[in-house]
């Protein structure tokens, strides 16, 4: 198995831009080795199965949208008010859309996985992993709201995701207005 931190995320993040860009179907070792500039057969010395390389995959797409250090510390140290729940869930939106190949990447995993049972278990704990984590900052905070509100804006921003990297509805609301919405309205009730 080789063993080289940095080409293994090379090849990751080569098969990440193959997975947004193709689909599940044009995820191949051959796609990611013509994609990293890599000789034929390197994705597959790191990666020897597909279910390896998908599982790689899962995990290298949450190191890359991990939140900036930075940027939780300066929201952490702010008073808790619906104001720094909307900020957070703008810091989301923008890691998310920033390179929007990785939330694609991230959509077309969470499809896979509903097909792979192996895949399914691996990307469930990271996906668990990420949201254990945007709770724990909620309620270090001290945010209103709890557990099943964070749950409740996890699944709204994956819908405004979905349609901001996919073929939109165009409702022809701002991204703002919408996270500001969605914060009102699912947090601002749980404070009440």
């Amino acid at each position: 198995m080789a063993r080289n931190p940095e080409r293994r995320a090379l090849l990751a993040d080569a098969g990440l831009r193959v997975l947004a860009a193709s689909g599940a179907r044009g995820l191949t070792h051959r796609a990611v080795d013509a994609e990293a500039g890599v000789p034929t057969g390197t994705a597959s010395n790191y990666f020897p199965s597909r279910a390896a390389l998908l599982g790689a995959l899962g995990e290298r797409i949450f190191d890359r949208m991990a939140p900036e250090p930075a940027v939780l510390a300066r929201l952490g140290a702010r008073e808790p008010s619906l104001e720094l729940v909307t900020d957070y869930l703008r810091h989301i939106v923008e890691r998310a859309t920033r390179e929007p190949e990785l939330t694609r990447a991230l959509f077309e995993l969470r499809l896979e996985a509903s097909r792979r049972p192996e895949l399914r278990r691996a990307l469930s704990d990271v996906l668990r992993r990420g949201y254990a984590d945007d709770v724990a900052f909620h309620v270090a905070a001290g945010l209103p709201g709890g557990a099943f509100e964070v749950a409740l804006l996890h699944y709204a921003v994956d819908g405004l995701l979905l349609d901001l990297l996919t073929t939109s509805v165009d409702a022809g609301f701002d991204t703002d207005q919408v996270v500001s919405a969605l914060v009102s309205r699912l947090v601002a009730t749980a404070a009440r």
